[in-house]
């Protein structure tokens, strides 16, 4: 049996990834999260996730934009222990963050299709737009955790690939409405 592959995140309407980076990202739009109205309800999904999360896998620039914070933040404690993966052709060892547990450097799309025959459970990705469409485009991800805010953008990075590629249906495994206009849409790949 596979591990199932995942991607979590937050996206806009018309499907633009978040950017917490804000402009210093590159993204004119980014941070669109943090002026959305907290309600701590529509971030559960976030908690649930640690659950079936045995191992995080990510792009080289989400790595390097998340593994500092991360390696430090109390509300990603969770995440010190487990195994980490980041997907790159040219990070070596000496740029992989200090104190933040095991984590392996893979070279392909390949190798996470490798990895994704070990054993364990669900592999999670964060952010990782490009990484995620050449994934998704090589029929490795399993599952979309979207956690949808009342935006639209007009443009931005996307998880979804913008290119055509052929349908490709899902089926919803759970939904929900928060009072803050945000919207949980677990959705599973149909194969």
């Amino acid at each position: 049996m596979t591990r199932e592959l995942v991607w979590t995140g937050f996206v806009s309407v018309d499907g633009v990834m978040d950017s917490p980076g804000g402009p210093s990202e590159g993204h004119a739009g980014g941070g669109w999260v943090f002026r959305t109205d907290f309600d701590e309800a529509s971030f559960s999904l976030k908690g649930e996730e640690l659950a079936d999360t045995s191992a995080l896998l990510f792009g080289r620039r989400s790595y390097e934009a998340f593994a500092p914070i991360w390696s430090r933040s109390e509300d990603h404690a969770a995440y010190q222990d487990l195994p980490k993966y980041v997907v790159s052709s040219s990070l070596d060892e000496a740029s992989l963050v200090d104190g933040w547990g095991e984590t392996t450097i893979l070279r392909s799309v390949g190798d996470v299709a490798a990895l994704k025959e070990t054993e364990g459970g669900g592999i999670f990705v964060h952010g990782s737009g490009e990484l995620t469409r050449g994934l998704a485009a090589a029929g490795l991800v399993d599952r979309y955790n979207l956690l949808v805010f009342p935006v639209l953008l007009g443009d931005g990075k996307s998880v979804f690939g913008r290119e055509h590629q052929g349908e490709q249906r899902l089926a919803l495994r759970e939904s929900a409405a928060y009072g803050n206009g945000v919207l949980k849409a677990v959705y599973d790949v149909v194969r």
